[in-house]
C-alpha cells in the first residue's frame, strides 16, 4: 500500500508543526543516554576496583605461602645437607 501525495503532505505539515517538540524530545532522550552511560561507567569502574582490590588480596597471600614454601625447600635443603654431611 503506497503513501499518497496527501498523505505525504500531512505527515510534513504535522512534523513542520512539532518539529521543536520533536527536537526537543530527541535532545532529552540524548541527555538520558548520556546520563545512562556516565552511571554504567562508574558502575563499571566501581567493579574493576574492586577487583584490582581481590587480586592485590590474592597476590600478597600467594606471595606469603610462596615465602612460607620457599624457607620450608631451604629448611629440607639444610637438614638434609647436614645429614649428608655427618654421614
Amino acid at each position: 500500500m503506497a503513501l499518497e501525495q496527501k498523505d505525504i503532505d500531512s505527515n510534513e505539515r504535522i512534523i513542520q508543526k512539532n518539529g521543536d517538540d520533536i527536537a526537543v524530545s530527541i535532545a532529552r532522550s540524548f541527555e538520558q543516554l548520556a546520563e545512562r552511560i556516565d552511571a554504567a561507567e562508574s558502575r563499571i569502574c566501581s567493579r574493576l576496583a574492586d577487583v584490582e582490590d581481590k587480586m592485590e588480596c590474592v597476590r600478597e597471600s600467594l606471595t606469603d605461602k610462596l615465602g612460607y614454601v620457599e624457607q620450608t625447600v631451604r629448611a629440607i635443603t639444610r637438614a638434609q645437607d647436614e645429614t649428608g654431611q655427618a654421614a
